[in-house]
């Protein structure tokens, strides 16, 4: 009985060091400019899953990494696989990082092969999407 209760302990231990890593990959906006921009470039990868999805998009400043909704908000909104390849032109607005040197963004909609997907429609937003 005393080694069941020590695996717990080690399992409980675990756990409660996992939550905050958890909680720290998924930051929402506070790491962002207030002001709405827009990026265009080229898709260079495309990821859909947890936390949430991301695309690196090519730009002639480099490439950033763009995250976007969560898998399920993302899939509401119709961005699912097939919906964008690598090579496609995209058009994202959203937020860019506080951090000027880091190559990072927020995106509430992106727009390729002319669909506009809204990703966080709930959000209010100042700069139009792509048309």
């Amino acid at each position: 009985m005393a080694g069941m209760n020590a695996r717990v302990a080690v399992l409980a231990a675990a756990l409660g060091l996992a939550a905050p890593a958890a909680a720290l990959a998924h930051h929402g906006w506070s790491w962002t400019e207030d002001e709405e921009t827009r990026l265009f470039g080229t898709i260079e990868e495309i990821s859909l899953g947890n936390p949430h999805a991301q695309i690196r998009l090519r730009t002639e400043e480099g490439v950033w990494r763009v995250d976007l909704a969560p898998p399920a908000a993302t899939a509401r909104a119709g961005f699912v696989e097939g919906a964008a390849e690598v090579g496609d032109e995209a058009v994202v607005t959203g937020h860019r990082s506080r951090d000027p040197e880091e190559l990072a963004f927020k995106a509430e909609t992106i727009t390729v092969n002319g669909k506009t997907y809204d990703v966080y429609p709930s959000r209010e937003k100042t700069v139009e999407p792509a048309s």
